[in-house]
């Protein structure tokens, strides 16, 4: 068994697990780590926990420490900085007549690198911008184009349900979204009515999506559409169902209708 911590580097971003190596390090405090990509400012989001060794990627690196003031004065200068850096890069985009939209723009904690974030409809050549932008800012450059999905990660929004984006809040990892979720819950399929600003279909389709076809939905067995019954009230045909509640809408004779649960409708043979 190790004891981890997990960090976010990013509000909605990835959780990644590290050593607290004996410090006592609690949940919403701030940490200096060192990734892939230099010395990293990450909030602990994940307090000090037991896990198995094979749910570890090896190695585990160690926290190097906990975020000072000064720290957190360096991470306020550099998002400063990222936005001086975003205007410089539109001008050279321009310069270059590329046609790439720029969508965020990240310094690394040590100013090691620059990473400027678009989207494009294909390959964009922007090696002449690389070096143009590398002449200016005398650091690494790294330009990476990232999809419709990701795009509203970082600039967020607010959806049809009135609240901010999921994949902006809290969603760490996109999961796989089909458009027969969408037909499982009986819901329209007008791409825009299912569809988020992202022009994807919604995230939250995949939430409710195992009590239709799931897990839950093997425990009780939903009587089909349309199929003849018997209920208590006598005989009936399907017309709707509820997976939610559990129940279904059966049509009677003389224009009657009757909601029951579905453990009390008998299909006729």
């Amino acid at each position: 068994m190790l004891t981890v911590v997990g960090i976010r580097f990013k509000k909605a971003g990835k959780i990644y697990y590290f050593d607290p190596g004996g410090m006592e390090i609690t949940a919403g405090e701030h940490v200096i780590v060192e990734t892939a990509r230099g010395l990293e400012f990450g909030d602990v989001v994940v307090g000090p926990r037991q896990v198995e060794d094979s749910q570890i990627v090896a190695p585990l690196k160690p926290v190097l420490r906990k975020a000072t003031p000064e720290d957190e004065e360096k991470v306020n200068d550099n998002r400063k900085k990222e936005k001086e850096a975003f205007k410089i890069c539109e001008q050279k985009i321009q310069a270059h007549d590329l046609p790439m939209n720029l969508v965020d723009v990240e310094y690394t904690f040590d100013v090691n690198k620059i990473i400027f974030y678009f989207t494009a409809e294909g390959r964009i050549d922007f090696r002449e911008l690389v070096k143009d932008l590398a002449s200016v800012f005398r650091t690494r450059i790294e330009l990476r184009q990232i999809g419709v999905r990701d795009e509203a990660k970082l600039m967020n929004g607010i959806g049809c349900c009135g609240r901010s984006l999921c994949c902006a809040t809290f969603l760490g990892d996109f999961e796989p979204v089909s458009i027969r979720m969408a037909k499982d819950q009986h819901l329209s399929l007008n791409p825009t009515k299912i569809s988020g600003i992202c022009g994807r279909l919604m995230c939250c389709l995949k939430y409710e999506n195992d009590c239709y076809g799931g897990c839950c939905a093997k425990k009780v067995v939903a009587p089909a559409v349309g199929k003849e019954v018997v209920t208590v009230e006598g005989e009936g045909k399907v017309l709707t169902i509820n997976q939610q509640k559990r129940t279904a809408t059966i049509a009677l004779p003389e224009g009657k209708t009757l909601i029951i649960p579905w453990d009390e409708v008998v299909e006729k043979e």
